[in-house]
């Protein structure tokens, strides 16, 4: 089980974005965390445990205030806090994770099926889209918890469709995500709506927005897939 247990461990990059080192050294240090993150061996599942459909991976980002116009890539700025394939290891996991509306600054939850990084050009995501929830403040952890249940619970009921989830926390609001695989497939699109609007319970006049992958790399929006 590839799990951190400290709530902090989700915070390491707080002290490497608030840190004085220069860019060429927090490149080094991406680099040499890449050659870990790929070729990564599966996880075991002990008998006793009862494993999800999918092994999942829980991705970490924040940009630090002033770094915006860095010339350092989104991918630079995402860490791997853990892997886990069954019930017991998510939870063994998530009851020692920070909670969404505890962090600060712009910063960013991504819960992807193993494999799959949570960035448009990975080739998983780049014909699909993505799903769209804008919260008033104070929302995002309960919300959080909701749909990641309801992904890992598989209630979504589309297949392998559904890539992965994202939470972001933003200074006036915050904002959820789900992202899956075909953005054409307008069928499968609705029921993922549809879904979401029932596991986060939302009011009938909520706006649901659909964004497009391809769209955003048309458009170059390479420095990070949410503003």
């Amino acid at each position: 089980m590839a799990l951190n247990n400290n709530k902090f461990d989700a915070l390491l990059f707080d002290s490497l974005n608030n840190s004085e080192d220069s860019d060429e050294d927090e490149t080094s240090f991406s680099e040499e965390r890449k050659k870990k993150d790929v070729n990564l061996p599966p996880i075991q599942v002990p008998r006793e445990e009862h494993p999800l459909q999918y092994t999942y991976c829980l991705w970490f980002s924040r940009r630090a205030p002033g770094k915006h116009a860095a010339p350092q890539s989104f991918d630079q700025n995402l860490r791997m806090v853990g892997r886990f394939a069954s019930v017991e290891q998510f939870w063994s996991y998530y009851c020692h994770l920070v909670r969404p509306c505890e962090l600060s600054g712009h910063s960013d939850f991504h819960l992807f099926k193993d494999g799959i990084k949570p960035m448009w050009e990975d080739d998983a995501n780049r014909c699909g889209g993505k799903w769209i929830v804008r919260l008033r403040k104070g929302l995002a952890s309960r919300c959080w918890e909701n749909l990641i249940l309801a992904m890992l619970g598989e209630q979504f009921m589309v297949g392998d469709e559904i890539c992965g989830a994202v939470v972001s926390i933003r200074f006036a609001e915050d904002i959820i995500s789900v992202w899956n695989r075909i953005a054409s497939d307008q069928a499968t699109t609705n029921r993922i709506r549809d879904t979401l609007r029932r596991v986060l319970n939302l009011p009938p006049n909520t706006i649901l927005e659909y964004k497009n992958h391809t769209d955003s790399l048309k458009y170059g929006m390479v420095v990070s897939p949410f503003k």
